[in-house]
């Protein structure tokens, strides 16, 4: 992509495969090689993976820039892509185009009967922007990866470069796009928060907007949105009890 920003993403495909396919990403931990407990529980449930890391992690490239009035600089944050903003490009594209890319990709050479997204931290910010904005995507569980601005009050939950970006979230704000996530024939969106994460967004902000998006849901009378809180350990992941939610769900 521009200014040699790239995305490195695997499709694992298992021995007997019930033909849907599962986008996972990763956060900011760093390459989806370590959501691989996550990876493999989905494809021995026969499901296909095609496993993201965030762009400038994992195995994607950190490339150096040469910016008026800046200079040189390596792109190794997210932070950075703030130098990269104009009135004509926008750095979100880093974090989309490549799922979108991809999938159009899975449309002409798969036969997929369905499409779902599940994401960690920074990975569920990911995939609760882009199944807002494709409708291809049936169902989308995002495990510690947003709260609305509004809930952001404290350095630690105040986010990356990607989740404040003001001209995204003037266009749609989170709420805005919980009910996008969650709207449409057979379409569900599912949040997961650890109680006791030692990262991010734990305890019980959600329960400030959580009747707010189902009630707006309940009158548009189409999609499903629901909110798990997983109190079974005190770190930051999608726990063995997030992936029995997560499978549970998509059996539904």
């Amino acid at each position: 992509m521009e200014y040699d920003v790239n995305s490195i993403s695997y499709l694992f495909i298992p021995e007997s495969s019930n033909d849907k396919l599962i986008i996972y990403h990763q956060g900011h931990g760093g390459d989806f090689y370590k959501g691989k407990a996550t990876i493999q529980h989905f494809l021995e449930q026969n499901y296909s993976v095609l496993a993201f890391s965030m762009p400038l992690l994992g195995m994607n490239e950190q490339p150096v820039v040469d910016l008026p009035n800046i200079g040189k600089f390596k792109l190794d944050k997210h932070t950075h892509f703030r130098f990269l903003d104009t009135n004509d490009f926008s750095p979100i594209k880093f974090f989309m185009e490549p799922i979108a890319v991809s999938l159009n990709y899975l449309d002409e050479n798969y036969n997929f009967s369905s499409y779902h997204m599940v994401g960690l931290s920074g990975g569920g910010w990911t995939v609760t922007v882009y199944s807002a904005i494709d409708d291809r995507i049936s169902q989308t569980y995002s495990v510690a990866g947003s709260v609305p601005i509004y809930l952001r009050t404290i350095p630690l939950n105040f986010g990356d470069y990607e989740q404040w970006h003001p001209e995204l979230y003037r266009i749609a704000n989170y709420l805005d796009l919980y009910i996008m996530n969650s709207y449409g024939e057979n379409r569900k969106f599912i949040q997961i928060f650890n109680k006791y994460d030692s990262c991010c967004f734990s305890g019980e902000f959600y329960k400030t907007y959580e009747t707010e998006v189902k009630d707006t849901l309940s009158k548009l009378d189409s999609g499903h949105f629901d909110i798990f809180l997983d109190d079974t350990h005190k770190t930051h992941k999608i726990s063995d009890y997030a992936l029995e939610i997560i499978t549970q769900s998509m059996l539904d």
